[in-house]
């Protein structure tokens, strides 16, 4: 048995039962919106399981589900070598959505990397500490900005309403999702005029331990021979 591990809820899980459904899968739950069951037809050897999308990254490194929906951004940043546990199947072509770095706005001078590589520097002679920068994507801001070579900063920790962290003296700067900016324009901040860190998007993954015949199926059943898929 194959289990498929989908969000749980949002927009999310509705676009995903749209994808599946567009191939003959239809997905759904098994009773009402507060259960984590769920329901497979249309293909044999399937069965549903309901999680939240941060999750689905390390059941599938677990072996606890076989096959899951979930960003790309949310498997890079929880699991260090990803690539040695999960086949990356297929983008899905929804949930897009940046992982970027965001400045106040009232930084006139900071529009790109190295101005806030410099006000990094600047900013902790005259304070006495590192600039901070809240976000929730550790592995994957740090390791961004050691390969630029800003060094003079340090991470703290947001798992909710990031975008008010600067607002709040938390936090100087921000590192975290955005799908439209709207959210961080409506807190006066702005991105850098920079590549993102990464962009992400809503990915099909595969636990690599469980690769073979009947997965092997079920992927040429959902994604057309034709269509690129990494291994």
């Amino acid at each position: 048995m194959i289990r498929l591990g989908v969000p749980s809820k949002g927009r999310l899980m509705e676009q995903t039962f749209d994808w599946f459904a567009d191939r003959g899968v239809r997905l759904s739950r098994a009773g009402s919106d507060r259960e984590y069951a769920g329901r497979v037809e249309g293909v044999e050897g399937v069965s549903l399981v309901l999680l939240s999308a941060g999750e689905i990254p390390r059941e599938l490194a677990a072996g606890r589900i076989e096959l899951g929906v979930t960003g790309t951004d949310l498997v890079r940043e929880k699991l260090a070598g990803w690539s040695s546990d999960l086949v990356e199947v297929t983008p899905m072509g929804f949930g897009h959505a940046d992982l970027i770095l965001a400045v106040p706005d009232c930084w006139r001078d900071c529009t790109d990397l190295d101005d806030f590589a410099a006000i990094a520097r600047d900013f902790r002679a005259e304070h006495g500490f590192r600039l901070r920068i809240a976000t929730k994507y550790h592995r994957l801001v740090r390791a961004w900005l050691s390969a630029h070579e800003v060094a003079d900063y340090q991470l703290v920790d947001s798992q909710g309403a990031t975008e008010g962290t600067v607002a709040n003296l938390t936090a100087e700067a921000i590192a975290d999702i955005t799908s439209s900016g709207e959210t961080l324009r409506a807190n006066n901040l702005r991105i850098l005029d920079e590549a993102p860190i990464l962009r992400s998007q809503a990915t099909l993954f595969a636990s690599r331990a469980a690769m073979g015949p009947a997965m092997d199926a079920l992927i040429a059943r959902l994604v057309p021979p034709q269509a690129d898929r990494s291994a």
